[in-house]
C-alpha cells in the first residue's frame, strides 16, 4: 500500500512537471511555481502569475490542462484561490 501511493506520488510530480513546462511557455504567463509543502500527506502549494484573465482563462481551457485535471481529479483535493495584485512595486519602494 505504502508502496502504491509514493508511486502515485511520484507519478503526479512527473506530470505537474511536465505540465509546469508546458505552462510557462503559454502567452501571459508571468510564473508557474510548485512546492512540496507536506512530504507526510503529499501536500503542495503551486503559485501562478498571469498577465490577464483571458490568459489564465487560456491556459485553464488548454487541452493539456484539461487532461491533467481529468487524470487525477479524483485522488486529489484542491482549494484553488485567485488573487488581484494591484501598484506592485519594489520592496524597497
Amino acid at each position: 500500500m505504502v508502496q502504491s501511493i509514493a508511486l502515485v506520488r511520484l507519478q503526479f510530480l512527473a506530470e505537474l512537471k511536465d505540465l509546469a513546462l508546458t505552462t510557462t511557455q503559454r502567452r501571459g504567463n508571468i510564473s508557474y511555481d510548485a512546492a512540496l509543502d507536506d512530504p507526510a500527506t503529499g501536500r503542495l502549494l503551486i503559485a501562478e502569475r498571469w498577465a490577464d484573465q483571458e490568459a489564465l482563462s487560456s491556459h485553464l481551457d488548454a487541452e493539456e490542462t484539461k487532461a491533467f485535471v481529468a487524470r487525477w481529479q479524483g485522488r486529489m483535493r484542491g482549494d484553488v484561490r485567485k488573487f488581484d495584485a494591484s501598484n506592485e512595486r519594489r520592496l524597497s519602494d
